[in-house]
């Protein structure tokens, strides 16, 4: 899972990102709106975590231009503001949550899971295809009610063929959503390719069928059909 965070304050914003990221997300930062404005306009993110007050602009500015461009990310706003109307504001525009500073970092955690399971697995923490069921909360993989073990990066890119399922992922855009935008992004793919065949290998000795497709020329797309 990918999240912005979008924080002036530098020591929040790096506290923020260095817990997330042991809880096995992947995060990018911006501690100003423009910086914000660029990486929403080229990058895709499932949840986006927004400060109001930011030093150039105001989060909620950034906000209207998520629903304009119909984005489909998740918002929490985080602010130190804790007035009524900026909440409801907030709340009208289509944020799915907020959150006051002071906070505790496991209720943030908490309160992004929350977001998470409403928008992408009908508030369910289990997803299932077929014979494979994956727990997003314990991270767990079952095959035929019998658990696998994948690397992070093996259960990374598995959620992210399922949520996508039946879509055509190109190479390009998994190896962004499952790095951080500082990797050199080059024609060499081979570490993609690797994980694909480790997560097939350990589908096969399961016994669960291959439902990822390798569409030449494109990129793959899981799917049963």
């Amino acid at each position: 899972m990918k999240i912005l965070i979008i924080e002036d304050e530098i020591e929040l914003l790096i506290a923020i990102s260095n817990f997330l990221i042991k809880e096995n997300y992947i995060c990018e930062l911006a501690e100003n709106f423009k910086k914000a404005d660029e990486k929403l306009s080229i990058n895709d993110y499932d949840l986006i975590l927004l400060d109001i007050t930011l030093p150039d602009g105001n989060g909620l500015e950034l906000l209207k231009t998520i629903k304009k461009h119909q984005i489909k990310s998740g918002v929490i706003i985080i602010s130190a503001k804790n007035s009524t109307d900026d909440k409801i504001n907030g709340l009208d525009l289509g944020a799915d949550d907020y959150l006051t500073k002071p906070f505790q970092l496991s209720e943030l955690n908490s309160r992004i899971r929350a977001v998470l399971r409403r928008r992408k697995f009908d508030g369910s923490s289990i997803i299932t295809f077929n014979e494979i069921s994956v727990n997003t909360e314990s991270k767990s993989i079952t095959i035929h009610d019998k658990e696998i073990t994948l690397t992070k990066k093996e259960y990374d890119l598995l959620l992210f063929f399922i949520i996508n399922k039946n879509r055509v992922l190109t190479k390009e855009a998994i190896a962004e959503h499952l790095w951080e935008d500082s990797i050199d992004l080059s024609d060499n793919f081979d570490f993609i390719y690797t994980h694909l065949n480790n997560i097939r290998k350990k589908f096969k000795i399961a016994g669960s069928k291959d439902y990822i497709k390798t569409l030449y020329g494109m990129g793959y797309k899981f799917s049963d059909a």
